[in-house]
């Protein structure tokens, strides 16, 4: 089990230094100058230069990628082209938001699409079966932000019931030192907060858990089905042991390994979901970050944030190994 598991580690370390690579060269070689666009198109040569100087843009390419992963090993992902402010402030002050958001999007839709996908498997063939999946192909046909301007013209336009957008009201400020709002409000225990939390991460939840639920559904129905066609599972139904107790007790968790593969690989979807999804819902996070800094070329803020994106995308796939270990006992020999 020690050795799977610094196995993995060391696979990690692998992608990671390949993703650095990859992400340093990608976003240079992309149309457009930085510089350019900080000054404006009247800035004089001279200026140009300075602030080349400055920002070590007129380094060598090889010298440039050493002291930016010499910053980023020491945790420093460096400033902000657009406004000088250091990047890993402003990540960890968005960081929160859309990790609360991300979550809980992949947990509502993981559990939605287990039980979607036992349903559809135990009523094979009937009318349940078809809805969901069409439902399933729906979720993951449809884009995340379609589905949230639909969501947002139902429940704030034509039945106006939930906020538009934000975490929480105008003026309402986070009490706690997490950034999560409904950790937040539990531990000052002000259940307003944690309501108002609630209200406003109805419609982003629903939009970006929506391709996690249909692909978890899909997949849970198909290992479901083939449980369900096992000698044992028969034998516990001739016996009279009831339906819902033989699902839940013996074939749904040895259907599990290839639910918590697709769950783990949903994580990739939901982080460049809320991409969308937090601009579709002006929601305070990494997403609008993103755009914001892809637009201005900010060449340290997208590199800070894909690297980040990457390292939670490979310590997912750890996550999911170990979670494999404790499924099937046989991973572990």
């Amino acid at each position: 089990m020690a050795g799977l598991l610094l196995n993995r580690i060391g696979q990690v370390i692998l992608v990671m230094f390949g993703a650095s690579i990859l992400v340093f060269l990608m976003i240079r070689v992309l149309p457009g100058d930085p510089v350019l666009m900080m000054l404006g198109e009247y800035a004089t040569a001279e200026k140009i230069e300075q602030v080349r100087e400055d920002m070590g843009l007129n380094q060598p390419l090889h010298v440039q990628y050493l002291t930016w992963t010499a910053k980023l090993l020491r945790g420093d992902f460096g400033r902000s082209f657009r406004n000088g402010e250091l990047i890993s402030r402003e990540l960890s002050t968005r960081l929160p938001a859309t990790a609360e958001l991300g979550l809980i999007a992949l947990a509502v839709g993981s559990l939605f699409g287990i039980m979607l996908g036992v349903i559809a498997a135990m009523k094979k063939g009937s009318f349940w079966d078809h809805g969901v999946m069409l439902v399933a192909v729906a979720g993951i046909a449809v884009p995340v932000f379609w589905i949230g301007l639909l969501l947002l013209m139902v429940f704030t336009v034509v039945w106006p019931v939930l906020p538009v957008g934000g975490r929480v009201g105008v003026l309402t400020s986070l009490p706690g030192p997490t950034g999560f709002v409904l950790l937040d409000g539990i531990i000052a225990w002000k259940p307003q907060l944690v309501w108002e939390g609630v209200r406003h991460l109805i419609l982003p939840v629903v939009s970006l858990a929506s391709y996690p639920a249909a692909a978890v559904a899909r997949v849970t129905r198909s290992s479901m089905l083939e449980v369900l066609n096992l000698d044992y599972i028969r034998t516990a139904r001739a016996k009279g042991v009831r339906m819902l107790n033989v699902v839940m007790r013996h074939a749904l968790r040895n259907a599990l390994i290839p639910i918590v593969t697709i769950i783990g690989l949903s994580i990739g979807p939901v982080i460049g979901g809320a991409v969308l999804t937090e601009t579709v819902f002006g929601w305070p996070g990494l997403g609008r970050y993103t755009v914001a800094a892809i637009t201005s070329r900010d060449f340290p803020a997208v590199q800070a944030i894909v690297f980040l994106s990457a390292l939670v995308f490979a310590a997912t796939n750890v996550l999911v190994d170990l979670a494999y270990m404790f499924i099937n006992p046989q991973v572990r020999n």
